[in-house]
């Protein structure tokens, strides 16, 4: 069997059990056809770069695959009918990457560093002038 990676879109006004149940339905499809699911990531809800079917936002939602590529072809086809799913992109991959991805890493590290600026506080200028002694 090939390695996919599938992401897909769901529109900003659903909740996110829905985009949960979403995600199940596409496990089911795959499994129902002897595929297995590896790893799914909820991305979390993201603006979008333009406007898609009316939404500035969409959940973004990544599934790693280890399946054959009819179990893949039906469950792009289910997400083309589906109302709530604005766009997917499906590519096939050497091999399923361990961990978390790198949009949940670089998550992860926005989160420990803090809030922009924290740490500049008073020491901006230090080392300036001992610069200008030393001459």
């Amino acid at each position: 069997m090939a390695y996919y990676e599938h992401v897909f879109i769901a529109r900003q006004d659903i909740t996110a059990s829905q985009v949960e149940g979403i995600t199940a339905d596409f496990s089911k499809i795959i499994e129902e056809n002897e595929g297995k699911v590896a790893k799914t990531e909820y991305w979390g809800l993201k603006n979008l770069a333009y406007k898609i079917k009316k939404n500035r936002k969409g959940h973004y939602i990544l599934m790693n695959l280890d399946a054959p590529h009819a179990a893949v072809a039906e469950m792009e086809r289910q997400a083309r009918l589906h109302d709530d799913v604005l766009r997917f992109m499906t590519i096939r991959v050497d091999e399923l990457e361990e961990g978390q991805s790198i949009v949940l890493r670089s998550k992860a590290d926005k989160e420990r560093r803090g809030p922009r600026g924290e740490g500049r506080g008073d020491n901006r200028g230090e080392g300036r002038g001992d610069k200008r002694e030393a001459r």
